[in-house]
């Protein structure tokens, strides 16, 4: 399933959403009610919730060949699929060539940092910033794991059995404070610094997360072109890694490196200014487009 969460110009209210096509929604709570199914008991946990979702499929099966519960495209907002994740855990130098690029050595094990849950953003929100705090903001694009089931200490051929699904991700990047700072966290996570999405597509819709295409473009010129292939350390890798530190809960997302091309690393350096349009794409997950603005 392609799972995203969106609103309409009628409510506030916002709601997750299944897209059966390019251009069709459906609306899962009304979805459920004109199926009689009740997602109460796992709604705290949706849509990562392996039962959430064989509910949703009922109620899918239920409204199928009918317009009940079915939005254009066209007439809703999407939000960032995955509201309000407990963790967010980043992991840097992850692609051979993007060390390189900065003159970093090829780590011997996943270097990690975390983003604050107050980075997310959605797909069409604006990426801002103090141009008096930061004058040097940069793009990156990752592919999110989406963590499904508590994972703690668990091992490598185990670890995608704790993967709900994958995202597009941008973890946009004040690099003079990055860089000033000594370590990574506060250069990382301005407030709307990790937009994702389009959607959370369900592991099971992935044909191979490690051979994906993906790529950066800003103002429609694409800088950064890798695959998930280049990947150093795989996501069973990554999964697992973390999970002997720490617990990962069912949410959680775990950025996992971008590939070369960022902007400042690039002669001349390409740094984001405001006005400027930043799309990711990988494969099979779809595009990620934000503006960019001055705060």
């Amino acid at each position: 399933m392609r799972i995203g969460r969106f609103t309409t110009a009628e409510t506030d209210q916002c709601w997750y959403g299944v897209s059966i096509s390019d251009q069709e929604i459906v609306n899962v709570p009304e979805a459920c009610t004109a199926a009689g199914i009740d997602l109460s008991e796992t709604e705290s946990k949706a849509p990562v919730d392996d039962a959430w979702q064989r509910n949703v499929e009922r109620a899918l099966e239920h409204v199928r060949g009918t317009n009940t519960a079915v939005y254009s495209t066209a007439e809703v907002e999407r939000l960032a699929p995955i509201a309000d994740p407990e963790k967010i855990v980043c992991v840097g130098l992850n692609y051979r060539d993007h060390a390189e690029e900065g003159d970093n050595p090829i780590p011997d094990e996943p270097v990690l940092f975390s983003k604050f849950p107050t980075t997310i953003s959605g797909p069409g929100d604006t990426i801002s910033w103090d141009p008096d705090l930061t004058e040097k903001v940069d793009y990156e694009a990752e592919l999110v794991v989406v963590i499904g089931t508590e994972a703690r200490r668990v091992d490598e051929d185990e670890a995608f059995e704790h993967v709900a699904g994958y995202l597009v991700g941008n973890d946009v990047s004040a690099r003079d404070l990055q860089h000033g700072d000594g370590q990574w966290v506060r250069g990382k996570s301005l407030d709307g610094f990790a937009p994702i999405g389009p959607d959370l597509v369900t592991a099971d819709e992935v044909s191979d997360p490690h051979n994906l295409e993906i790529w950066a473009e800003v103002n429609g010129e694409r800088l950064q072109e890798s695959t998930t292939d280049n990947l150093i350390f795989g996501i069973d890798e990554l999964v697992s890694f973390c999970s002997q530190a720490f617990t990962l809960n069912p949410g959680d997302l775990v950025f996992t490196g971008t590939p070369p091309g960022v902007g400042v690393y690039r002669d001349p350096p390409v740094l984001l200014e405001d006005g400027d349009e930043v799309t990711i794409g990988i494969d099979e997950l779809g595009e990620l487009t934000n503006t960019c603005a001055f705060e």
